[in-house]
């Protein structure tokens, strides 16, 4: 058992399942192959308070916009920086190579709290825009090591 599995005891198991080929057949149904499963909710609820995290609490979100091959390579670096800075906040990098409005589109959909953008503007400076999505203030224009210290704030 790992210590995830320790932390509820005999009753350690979260999901299980299966192949249950013959099933509906036994049930006077046609023969029908299937799976299933079930999940322990309560058991997943446990869980979750022994590892000391909260249920319901909404992490801050970030979508990192990239315009272009040189800032798409970039974010890929500044997300590891970011995530290893900041793991309670969860951090989108679509590589997807698409255009600004469409990258604004997925982190609205989302539902991210800030992007952080970076085009070439932004990489000759060394730079990223911080733009805050639900109305909670300007975009701003800071180095990395100040953008992480305001995701902190």
């Amino acid at each position: 058992m790992n210590g995830r599995q320790q932390d509820l005891g005999s009753q350690g198991t979260i999901c299980a399942g299966g192949r249950y080929d013959g099933l509906v057949e036994q049930m006077g149904g046609k023969n029908c192959p299937a799976v299933g499963f079930a999940l322990g909710l309560e058991r997943l609820i446990l869980l979750i308070q022994a590892q000391g995290l909260s249920i319901g609490e909404r992490k801050k979100s970030i979508y990192m916009v990239a315009l272009g091959d040189e800032a798409q390579r970039k974010s890929m670096q500044i997300a590891k920086q970011l995530h290893q800075a900041l793991p309670q906040v969860i951090l989108y990098n679509d590589i997807g190579m698409g255009s600004f409005k469409s990258q604004f589109k997925k982190a609205n959909k989302v539902d991210a709290d800030f992007a952080i953008i970076l085009g070439e503007e932004e990489i000759n400076n060394n730079q990223v825009a911080i733009k805050p999505l639900k109305g909670q203030g300007e975009q701003k224009n800071m180095n990395l090591e100040e953008a992480i210290h305001y995701f902190k704030g």
